[in-house]
């Protein structure tokens, strides 16, 4: 038996969904007057390869993969969370990974027909789907977008051979063009995800990495830093990377371009093309919900006196095992008082647009004054510009972000 922390106390699982949701619903510390919209995640955790640099939940594929009893484990799991978020509607779906696109198109057919027979989407639903060059067939990703995908997010990482080889990336330079060609003739709406401070690069190979994205007008692009993230290969064997000085020039030379290119900057890792901003991640940032089915899955789910947070079990073996025995998730508890400031800012403070302070009643059902300390501590130190109608982060808390977040750890009263 695993003990799940629940409002405090602890029980055993496997539990009732709809004694679960009866509980959550009992008078609590929250007061929230709406809920916030609700997302749905889905993950598939299998990859070709693990890559040196990834810390996400990916198992290496070993010989067929279990695609059915999965995709039956990921029903059973969506069927036992129906008590907790009945009547609501998803307005957006992410199927992430691993690498989804080693899902057959039948199988990802069958997934998206269990999503709408149990779920109400909204008709126009943003469906994204996470694919990898080296992955990429034309008719599959017709046949995916003919069942209802209609956002595709790209890693390409780079379009430089040597650097995809230091990733440990299983596609080069052509497969990366090439998969870009397919998603731009199948897809309307999609994403690229490009790295900068590479193993040995330099300025003017970042530089030539995003003009290539640029050229085929992507609608959206994701670019992000390299960091060493605990237990990774990276980690154990730290690669040779460009020095503070040269990783501040890149940061500079692709707000630069990006600007100049139409596009707006409005997360931190964010680039959008007018109305083309990421649906599914801006409601992360706004401190929306979530419900997270699947391997590792996370989820965020508000009730109107408490928010429950919640996370699956990681290995695709032991999420299957548990989603027959009743129970997939791992662990569960509530978002403590103390706790909710931190966690709303460490959202929010990611859009450099910033959000309007209402926000934080209408999310957390707490008073903005309970981090009023903070927010003053922030204001005087240049890292947050705030008003009657706008919290955002400076040009300088955007650079000194973590710190910035790290400033509400703790503070809310």
């Amino acid at each position: 038996m695993i003990p799940i922390k629940v409002a405090g106390a602890k029980v055993s699982e496997p539990r009732n969904p709809a004694t679960a949701a009866l509980q959550y619903l009992q008078p609590g510390a929250l007061n929230l007057t709406a809920l916030p919209p609700l997302s749905l995640y889905i993950h598939f955790p299998w990859c070709v390869r693990k890559c040196p640099y990834c810390d996400f939940n990916s198992h290496e594929a070993k010989g067929e993969l279990p695609e059915k009893a999965y995709l039956d484990a990921v029903r059973l799991d969506l069927e036992q969370s129906l008590p907790l978020i009945w009547g609501r509607k998803i307005h957006t779906v992410f199927i992430g990974g691993g690498t989804p696109s080693l899902m057959t198109a039948s199988g990802l057919d069958r997934l998206l027909s269990d999503v709408r027979t149990l779920l109400p989407l909204e008709i126009d639903a943003e469906i994204t789907m996470e694919a990898n060059p080296g992955t990429f067939e034309v008719e599959k990703f017709r046949q995916y977008r003919d069942s209802g995908v209609n956002r595709l997010s790209i890693g390409i990482q780079s379009f430089n051979g040597d650097h995809l080889k230091s990733l440990g990336r299983i596609h080069d330079e052509r497969e990366a063009l090439r998969a870009v060609e397919i998603a731009h003739s199948t897809f309307d709406n999609f994403n690229l995800d490009l790295m900068y401070a590479l193993p040995s690069q330099t300025l003017e190979q970042a530089h030539s990495d995003l003009q290539t994205a640029l050229s085929f007008a992507p609608p959206h692009l994701s670019l992000y830093h390299l960091t060493m993230e605990p237990n990774t290969v990276f980690a154990k064997y730290p690669p040779a990377l460009p020095d503070d000085d040269t990783s501040a020039d890149m940061q500079d030379m692709i707000a630069e371009t990006m600007r100049g290119a139409g596009y707006d900057h409005y997360e931190v890792s964010a680039y959008a093309k007018p109305g083309r901003l990421a649906r599914h991640n801006l409601n992360y940032w706004n401190f929306g919900d979530y419900l997270g089915i699947g391997a590792g899955a996370h989820s965020k789910i508000s009730f109107p006196h408490r928010i429950l947070r919640q996370a699956r079990f990681k290995q695709p073996a032991s999420f299957m095992e548990a989603a027959q025995r009743g129970n997939p998730v791992q662990e569960e508890h509530e978002i403590a008082r103390a706790d909710m400031g931190f966690e709303f800012m460490l959202n929010t403070l990611r859009l450099t647009g910033g959000f309007d302070p209402n926000l934080f009643g209408e999310r957390t059902g707490m008073s903005i004054t309970a981090i009023s300390k903070a927010l003053d501590a922030a204001e005087a130190k240049g890292l947050l510009y705030r008003d009657f109608k706008l919290i955002r982060p400076t040009e300088l808390g955007q650079r000194f972000l973590n710190d910035l977040q790290e400033m509400f750890l703790g503070e809310t009263k």
